[in-house]
């Protein structure tokens, strides 16, 4: 397709353009795009592709502050300026509730909450080693040798097998990229294989870095083969050269797939822990916790969330997919009792240490399938609720769990949501018996589409009790 116009965003951050009534979805594309377009999906209906010219750049477009930009999958929207970035993600909200949702008698969405730091912001980046890196344009142009085809970064975009070695990323603040460097030359110089990801042979995987605002710093390695002697000696150089690593780790990982949740890690030195504080709270995180990536704009989303649950003294609340506790220890300042639902068992034991941290008596802490374990029988023994903090993963709430919400009838419910799209389906099924009552998104991905959003539900006078 030729020289289609850009006219809108629309969900995952495609550009939208139409050609005879046909809506056509383009990546990497924002509205006063003018492009060439090949089709990687084209049905009755709409039809998907990607950019292969641009005739015309947007005037929103502005100058990319990352080298890697348009290589690298991550920061597809640096390129835009932040302020634009936050109207496309405000309509991001107000698309999905209207098309999704067939929500229309809603309260004004409010303005985004912008992020108080558009770069590095992360709280935690994950790294892949490869020993097939990705070749640029450049270098196969120059038609010389290229000697070194180790990498340590990130992955391209629908390419499992190829990183991008990344020199500098402004997402994670320093010395993360110092870290990450280092790690590099102390491999190259030692002879250290890097991890094959189509044989799945060579030694080094994934290097996990993880930083807190109270200036705590966690390095986690995965290595591919169980060789105490080598990995104890790159370690150990870290922490030599990099003092302020307050906890390090390792682990060893056979499988097929990267993740380290399932994984036995070993202590190397510093403390076993690092913290977080939000609003008086301490969060104790280990190398399997998960946290919100953003520890500023996390304490503006905890915030907002428990300013819309209006809690009372007398109040039992449910927080579910509560993780290790992070909203629900906030709501326990301010309610009778809290209990939190998690699926991952790991996560469940952290909330109860956290909860012990913090000299928080009550707030107890279930794991387990949500749909399974969020049915009558936890009603009865945990008492009925008066309000419900909610915050799913992006495939949002099963319908299952929605039905028992109903039938639980709380006062409120708040819906915390990474995903409009997901969370507006899920809002058409309460609206049977609730109201919306303030919507308000929360950019927590600067430099992304990404936008994380939070919804007041009232309930209806006379729905069910």
């Amino acid at each position: 397709m030729s020289e289609l116009t850009i006219e809108t965003i629309a969900a995952n951050g495609y550009g939208l353009a139409r050609v005879d009534g046909k809506v056509v979805f383009v990546e990497r594309t924002v509205p006063g795009d003018v492009v060439d377009v090949r089709l990687s999906k084209n049905k009755s209906d709409y039809a998907q592709g990607y950019p292969t010219h641009f005739h015309q750049r947007s005037e929103l477009r502005g100058e990319a502050f990352c080298s890697h930009f348009g290589t690298c999958g991550g920061c597809r929207w640096q390129d835009i300026q932040y302020k634009n970035q936050l109207e496309f993600k405000y309509q991001l909200v107000a698309d999905a509730f209207r098309r999704i949702g067939k929500l229309y008698d809603l309260p004004a969405i409010q303005p985004v909450v912008p992020a108080p730091f558009d770069r590095y912001y992360r709280n935690k980046l994950e790294y892949t080693f490869s020993s097939n890196r990705w070749i640029m344009p450049e270098e196969l142009a120059a038609e010389s040798a290229i000697e070194q085809r180790n990498a340590l970064g990130f992955h391209i975009p629908g390419r499992f097998d190829k990183i991008l070695d990344i020199e500098h990323c402004y997402l994670q603040p320093a010395p993360s990229n110092d870290i990450r460097l280092a790690v590099r030359a102390y491999a190259i110089l030692h002879g250290l294989t890097f991890y094959n990801l189509m044989d799945h042979s060579g030694y080094l995987r994934n290097l996990m870095i993880r930083n807190t605002s109270n200036g705590d710093l966690m390095v986690i390695l995965a290595v591919a083969e169980d060789n105490e002697k080598v990995t104890l000696q790159l370690m150990r150089h870290l922490l030599q050269i990099f003092p302020e690593i307050t906890s390090a780790w390792y682990t060893v990982n056979t499988k097929l797939n990267d993740a380290m949740y399932d994984l036995e890690m070993v202590h190397v030195g510093g403390e076993k822990w690092i913290t977080e504080s939000i609003d008086g709270v301490h969060y104790r995180l280990g190398p399997k916790s998960f946290f919100q990536t953003n520890s500023m704009q996390a304490a503006n989303l905890y915030k907002i969330a428990l300013d819309m649950a209006g809690l009372r003294p007398t109040d039992t609340v449910y927080d579910l997919y509560t993780g290790l506790g992070s909203i629900a220890l906030q709501a326990a300042r301010k309610c009778g009792k809290v209990v939190g639902v998690e699926t991952i068992e790991a996560a469940v034991e952290d909330a109860r240490e956290n909860a012990l941290l913090n000299n928080i008596g009550n707030a107890s802490f279930e794991a387990g399938d949500m749909m399974k374990v969020f049915n009558a029988d936890f009603i009865s023994r945990h008492g009925k609720a008066d309000v419900v903090i909610t915050d799913p993963p992006r495939a949002g709430m099963h319908k299952d769990v929605c039905v028992t919400l109903l039938q639980l009838a709380p006062r409120t419910i708040v819906y915390v949501s990474c995903n409009p799209v997901t969370q507006a389906r899920d809002l058409q099924l309460l609206s049977e018996a609730y109201d919306v009552k303030a919507i308000q998104p929360v950019d927590m991905f600067p430099q992304t589409y990404h936008i994380e959003n939070v919804v007041c539900l009232q309930r209806r006078s006379g729905s069910s009790e």
